[in-house]
């Protein structure tokens, strides 16, 4: 005990021990057991004493019992059957088995095979029409067609999508007579055309716009208003501008809250005055606007393009130009030159950050022209190209 206290103290080196009295430790090491304070009583057995003669006389009657050999139960007893007689080697003199007769086996005769024959054909028969009303089914599921001795089997089956047919390309003199044969005869309808065009629509340096003067305008007198003051109002005046005026206009038209003319310049002096009139001008779209052409510093002839019924154009979100060319009730020679007047404009409105392409391909996907509730028809690139040269050779000297 004492060997196991120095050990103890020797592992714990340099801890703090906690003090412990000695009956602990001899609890600990000891091995007795724990004293209860109420210990159970445990009163003796006593067993009779075995006598060496009945000892020997046990011994005796089972040394008996292994030397005897097991007891064979009769056959009644065991409950044999047929069947397990038939595997014993050595068998009693008492059992007999009885042999078993079987149908002997012939060859069958000849009408016997003729009549196997038979049957097995009506069985097969039987199979094959099954069969036959099974594929027969099938075909009226499936709608097998047989074309020319040749069967188009059901399965595999590929649906294919169903493409849209494009429509012909007309000649624009084509194009313009079926715009006035389906226009309706209740107003006097617009010819719009829309153009698609093959530009980058996420590219803002590629946003095509411009104005242009149709050769054939309508029947309206356009009115004309010109912001400007001095030298440059003289000038509107002088080319028949309607409205000229400069701060008193300004004052007049935002005070009333609306205007009565049809386009709007102003020269780029004069610009920053009319911004009071951002709201009530942006609201008919006629702010001046140095991208759309109406901030110019030759007043006289912005004013003489507008009196000629002078358009504008942009390309939308969707890289479309839509413009009004004309009405129904134009000639059809009028309508092919405003076309040829506005496909030129195009042309010459093509950005220059543009891939390196052809005067059409690259730059023009597609033309269509219709009414405003007509039907569209699309027009091919080569007559196009016709109508603007000849407007470039009667109009363009």
């Amino acid at each position: 005990m004492a060997a196991a206290m120095k050990i103890l103290l020797s592992q714990q080196g340099s801890r703090r021990c906690l003090w412990l009295p000695s009956s602990h430790f001899r609890r600990y090491f000891c091995s007795e057991p724990k004293q209860h304070p109420d210990p159970l009583i445990i009163e003796p057995v006593s067993y009779p004493v075995r006598s060496e003669h009945e000892s020997q006389e046990n011994s005796q009657e089972q040394e008996q019992q292994q030397q005897q050999p097991p007891r064979r139960r009769s056959q009644q007893e065991q409950g044999w059957s047929r069947e397990d007689f038939r595997y014993m080697k050595d068998a009693p003199p008492s059992i007999s088995i009885t042999p078993v007769s079987y149908a002997p086996r012939v060859a069958p005769l000849p009408e016997d095979r003729v009549q196997g024959r038979d049957a097995h054909n009506v069985d097969m028969e039987r199979e094959r029409t099954r069969i036959e009303a099974r594929r027969n089914l099938g075909r009226r599921v499936f709608k097998v067609v047989e074309e020319e001795g040749k069967v188009v089997l059901p399965f595999p089956r590929l649906i294919k999508p169903v493409k849209k047919e494009k429509k012909p390309l007309f000649d624009l003199n084509e194009a313009i007579k079926q715009v006035k044969a389906n226009a309706r005869n209740t107003f006097d309808e617009t010819v719009e055309a829309h153009v698609k065009l093959s530009i980058d629509k996420s590219r803002s340096d590629l946003i095509v716009r411009g104005t242009l003067a149709l050769p054939h305008g309508g029947k309206k007198a356009l009115r004309v208003a010109v912001f400007a003051e001095g030298a440059d109002a003289d000038e509107a005046r002088a080319a028949g501008a309607d409205i000229v005026g400069g701060v008193e206009l300004i004052d007049q038209i935002a005070k009333a809250g609306k205007i009565d003319f049809d386009h709007c310049f102003t020269t780029p002096q004069f610009f920053p005055r009319i911004a009071k009139l951002g709201k009530i001008l942006n609201r008919q779209g006629l702010m001046p606007d140095l991208k759309q052409g109406t901030v110019v510093s030759d007043v006289s002839k912005a004013v003489k393009n507008a009196k000629k019924n002078q358009i504008k154009f942009k390309m939308d979100k969707t890289a479309i130009v839509h413009v009004g060319l004309g009405k129904v009730s134009f000639t059809e020679e009028s309508l092919r030159e405003n076309v040829g007047a506005f496909m030129n404009a195009l042309l010459q409105a093509k950005p220059a950050g543009l891939k390196k392409t052809s005067k059409y391909a690259g730059y023009v996907n597609s033309f269509h022209i219709c009414s405003t509730m007509g039907q569209g028809f699309p027009v091919s690139i080569q007559s196009l190209s016709k109508a603007v040269d000849y407007y470039s050779k009667v109009h363009l000297k």
